[in-house]
């Protein structure tokens, strides 16, 4: 894999390359939803961790890429309309789950940070190339695990450490196999929009 940045224009993250139209504000609108749901569909993968309230499941990565692909304003407005409209009973949390106040809803708020910040970087080129996708993908979870793992030790009662390895530990390979994906897909679409351009 090439670490190579595509040429296409700078400041652009991949939705800002759909064709020109003159309602965009109906195609943001339109992004923003579609970036709620596909958080909520992979939201429900979801795979048990024995001995954690939290499971697997793809809205992590799903909310990183909402992020990249939209940038910063739009991806926190999808995220913040997935957290809303979660909160207000729509079962498309983890699981099928809804409402604030779970175990895991700290790292649905962490995926609202994340997906603003890496949203940024993605304007700034950290999606164009194998290494940068990467930094900008273990920041990313970083930050969900920084909003996730307090909020779990503080709504179950658990202890820093037991946090840690009951909302960390066991997620880590997961996100390794997700940043490697992104790894791939985001550099290679830039490559592809930067032949079509």
């Amino acid at each position: 894999m090439s670490t190579a940045a595509a040429p296409v224009r700078t400041g652009a993250v991949l939705a800002d390359l759909l064709p020109a139209v003159r309602h965009r504000y109906a195609v943001d609108t339109a992004l923003v939803v579609g970036g709620a749901a596909l958080t909520g569909i992979a939201a429900q993968i979801a795979v048990p961790v024995p001995g954690s309230p939290v499971p697997v499941t793809g809205q992590t990565f799903a909310a990183l890429l909402v992020g990249t692909a939209l940038g910063a304003r739009r991806g926190f407005l999808s995220l913040a309309m997935y957290a809303l409209v979660g909160m207000a009973g729509i079962p498309w949390f983890a699981g099928g789950s809804s409402g604030a106040g779970g175990a895991s809803f700290g790292y649905v708020l962490g995926m609202l940070l994340a997906a603003t910040v890496v949203g940024d970087l993605a304007r700034r080129g950290g999606d164009r190339s194998v290494l940068r996708t990467a930094g900008t993908m273990v920041l990313g979870s970083a930050i969900i695990y920084a909003v996730g793992v307090p909020y779990l030790a503080l709504s179950t009662g658990m202890s820093a450490s037991a946090a840690i390895a009951a909302g960390l530990v066991p997620f880590l390979l997961g996100d390794a196999l997700k940043a490697a994906l992104a790894m791939g897909a985001l550099p290679a679409a830039w490559k592809l929009v930067g032949r079509r351009g």
